[in-house]
């Protein structure tokens, strides 16, 4: 078995494909008896990516094709995090190489190993090399200084602290496994958590910190409009202290995924929809106690945990993205009544996506004023809403505004 083979498989997935890794990672089969390795090597690739991309450019005369590129990636890994020495490297790089049909580049890939083993790469200083050594995109890292400034490195270096877990029932049999206890009652930050039977029971689910923080923000209610709701996981917590919840979502593959996960969590009062969260339904206008905008963002608040966000973001994607959150929070706002409220968050630490899109917001919808949200998880006050940080949230960024609408 070819150590290399199975991550490879899913990499150039995630390199030539645009797939997403997680998805990536369930639908690709893969030797089970060395799963754990697997996940290691592409996630330790994809959190180093930009690293191993300048130690190729440093000592590749030219650009090697994308499946070349994959393999050095992984061999690199190899080498500088899990410590194999490099006549074993260079073994199963030749392998893999010849069994994806690229064995003519061999000779090229067993030179630059050698070399590389004994040259040294060095990294830049300042926001370059902060961007490098984090791995994470250079406009971002910019933004970041000028946002948060001394603070922006400590929050570039934050890793996830685990597998976040929300259990309903039979919680005691889980915790003598190692966990952190988080502010929430019942949610538990694991390093490992296997998957068992008590899963599909709605025993407990996998639940982020930042979802669960989130809905913590949301008071109770009779109906709520959770318009983005995909996968479900925030729809069926509100669903604990709602009167009723309605889930939008745009996608029908996502739909699916609402309603597999509300049958499996049994929350009866949890309505999944097909609704464009841009677009205006007259069957909604203030109808609706509460309104959640969790809105497509940059992500660039949980790379800890899904390092192939910071692959493809490119500064251009942020005023698009911008314009879609101010679509949906300008045309949910309709669907609040008179002393109700609407909350808008992101999984984002850019300021351009959060209070940025509010104050724009309320510049345009004089009905609405921005009102005092807490949470018991560390976090920012911002001028509108909550910021919490990856440094002081388990690894992950986030954020949340509550508004009122008073006329």
């Amino acid at each position: 078995m070819n150590a290399f083979y199975d991550p490879y498989k899913i990499l150039i997935r995630v390199y030539s494909d645009g797939a997403h890794l997680k998805i990536a990672l369930a639908e690709e089969k893969t030797d089970e008896n060395f799963r754990a390795r697997t996940v290691k090597i592409v996630y330790g690739v994809l959190e180093n990516d930009a690293y191993l991309s300048l130690c190729i450019k440093t000592f590749a005369e030219k650009s090697p094709k994308q499946s070349v590129r994959v393999v050095l990636k992984i061999a690199l890994y190899a080498m500088l995090y899990l410590e194999k020495p490099r006549y074993a490297v260079t073994n199963d790089a030749a392998e893999l190489l010849k069994k994806i049909g690229k064995g003519g580049t061999v000779g090229f890939v067993n030179a630059f190993l050698r070399r590389f083993a004994r040259e040294k790469v060095c990294i830049p200083e300042g926001v370059e090399g902060l961007s490098i050594k984090y791995n994470f995109p250079l406009f971002a890292v910019k933004k970041l200084v000028e946002q948060y400034g001394k603070r922006a490195e400590s929050i570039l270096a934050a890793k996830s602290c685990g597998v976040s877990v929300r259990f309903i029932k039979n919680r005691e049999k889980y915790l003598s496994i190692q966990h952190i206890d988080t502010p929430f009652p019942n949610v538990h930050i694991f390093e490992r958590f296997s998957r068992d039977d008590g899963f599909f029971a709605g025993d407990y689910t996998f639940q982020s910190v930042g979802s669960v923080a989130i809905c913590s923000v949301i008071e109770p209610c009779k109906e709520l409009l959770d318009a983005c709701a995909a996968p479900g996981g925030k729809s069926v917590l509100l669903a604990e202290k709602c009167g009723r919840v309605m889930a939008g979502e745009i996608h029908p593959h996502r739909l699916e995924l609402i309603k597999t996960y509300v049958k499996r969590m049994g929350a009866e009062n949890v309505a999944p929809v097909l609704s464009d969260a841009t677009q205006f339904r007259a069957d909604w206008a203030e109808k609706f106690d509460a309104t959640l905008c969790d809105v497509p963002c940059s992500g660039l608040g949980t790379t800890a945990e899904n390092p192939d966000i910071a692959l493809s973001k490119q500064e251009r994607d942020i005023p698009q993205l911008n314009a879609v959150q101010l679509a949906i929070i300008n045309n949910c706002a309709k669907y609040v009544k008179t002393g109700g409220t609407l909350y808008y968050s992101t999984c984002s630490i850019l300021r351009e996506e959060n209070d940025d899109i509010v104050q724009a917001f309320l510049k345009g919808n004089s009905s609405f004023t921005a009102c005092g949200a807490d949470c018991s998880l560390a976090h920012e006050k911002t001028k509108y809403g909550l910021q919490f940080l990856p440094d002081a949230a388990y690894g992950a960024g986030f954020y949340v505004s509550k508004l009122r609408r008073v006329r």
